[in-house]
């Protein structure tokens, strides 16, 4: 097992081992690193990967959450932690939450005492935007994303989804000292199917559920949690869409799936266009149309 993989980070979708060896390269360095991604698709376990792989390996890893700090909380919070990691990593998690004042306080650490530890942030939001709209330094944001790494969400790379089940299992089983249960191919395929919105963590969780509660088991897709059985769209063989006896408003419908991509993606435009299958053009477009802010 690699050390990625100890920590979850687990696939082969091409996308996903670019993003890997980009990060083996940049932790032999000192640049700073912006990782972005949803919630639960490995942030920190990056981070800690990064650190790991690094000259400054021998030394101390901290991670500073920063959701909801002032700009005094913030300086006070960065002198503790650059007390425990000096020579060592120090992450900051959800940079973007930051108010502006806590951002340049921020900015003026980092051009001191900050310098002195491996610098890395970690967002769900679309930094860019953020700077775009006003509400994000973008003295700051350079300072930061020197190499930005964007982890992709589980849904966008569905071939890894059962490498990722068969190495939770194996990982619950063996904490739990039970048996991994077993999933008939009909409960596979949903599975895969399932969008899996908090990503890598949900499936860990997911699958120390199924050990706990159904050790050494032969599973079917009636027994599989509710939220994975529901699904989005009530799903059919060979069909992606079942359409209701009583009909469906086709407006209503892309306005509600476009709203939710754009939710998926942290607001990031390009990438809620990947996930509707549209060009980021097209999607500009039916915003315009739809009057739907963004």
């Amino acid at each position: 097992m690699s050390m990625f993989e100890s920590q979850g980070l687990i696939g082969e979708a091409p996308s996903f081992r670019r993003l890997l060896n980009a990060a083996r390269l940049v932790a032999a360095t000192d640049a700073s690193v912006l990782i972005i991604g949803e919630a639960g698709t490995g942030k920190e376990s990056l981070a800690r990967e990064i650190h790991r792989l690094g000259d400054r390996r021998h030394q101390s890893f901290q991670v500073l959450p920063v959701t909801g700090m002032t700009a005094d909380d913030l300086v006070a919070a960065l002198d503790h932690a650059w007390s425990g990691a000096r020579g060592g990593s120090l992450s900051l998690d959800e940079v973007a939450e930051l108010p502006s004042l806590a951002q340049a306080r921020l900015l003026y650490w980092l051009a001191g005492p900050g310098g002195a530890v491996r610098l890395m942030a970690a967002t769900r939001q679309d930094l860019w935007e953020r700077v775009r709209a006003g509400s994000f330094r973008e003295d700051l944001y350079y300072r930061l994303a020197v190499v930005p790494l964007e982890l992709p969400p589980l849904r966008e790379r569905v071939q890894d989804i059962p490498l990722m089940l068969e190495h939770f299992l194996a990982l619950a089983a063996a904490t739990h000292g039970l048996a991994a249960p077993r999933f008939s191919l009909t409960a596979q395929r949903q599975l895969r199917r399932y969008s899996w919105p908090g990503n890598a963590r949900e499936a860990r969780n997911f699958c120390e559920r199924m050990v706990i509660l159904c050790p050494g088991e032969d599973l079917g897709p009636e027994n599989l949690p509710w939220e994975i059985r529901r699904g989005q769209w009530e799903m059919t063989e060979g069909l992606s869409f079942k359409l209701p006896a009583g009909g469906i408003n086709l407006q209503e419908l892309e306005i509600d799936c476009i709203r939710q991509a754009l939710a998926l993606a942290g607001g990031n435009k390009s990438r809620a266009a990947r996930l509707l299958g549209l060009t980021r053009d097209t999607l500009l477009y039916r915003l315009e149309k739809y009057l739907i802010k963004a």
